[in-house]
């Protein structure tokens, strides 16, 4: 199968301009306010900017994970295990989209990402969530 250039027509993904960190469940922009912009191996065109993040990013980054840490240790083993198991659902559902996503990104064959790095994925969130 022939995959269309991300935003044309009959393309399986679209990429938004910019992108942000996603930080304490949102997408947040960088501190300094700095982007780089990601070319697309397979064409050379570019797919979106992204945050060149900083110290102080991932400061806020590891300050949201520790917030988080106190709720996810008091989360039942179930509980946890049920969440893990629907994210593997999730990347299940969206295995074409996530395959040529990472595809575009890049420059790997889609049939490696379709049929080996996405399920593969999907196969470490189960595998966890049954130990």
């Amino acid at each position: 199968m022939i995959y269309a250039a991300p935003g044309t027509p009959g393309a399986v993904v679209t990429f938004k301009p910019r992108y942000g960190n996603y930080i304490g469940g949102e997408f947040v922009p960088p501190v300094k306010g700095q982007y780089f912009t990601n070319t697309s191996p397979v064409n050379g065109q570019p797919i979106a900017e992204f945050p060149r993040s900083t110290a102080e990013d991932i400061d806020k980054a590891l300050d949201a994970a520790h917030a988080a840490a106190d709720a996810w240790g008091r989360t039942s083993v179930q509980e946890r295990s049920n969440i893990l198991l629907k994210i593997a659902e999730r990347i299940e559902q969206n295995l074409e989209l996530l395959a040529v996503t990472e595809t575009w990104d890049n420059g790997k064959a889609v049939r490696e990402t379709l049929n080996a790095d996405i399920p593969l994925a999907a196969d470490h969130f189960r595998y966890f969530a049954g130990c």
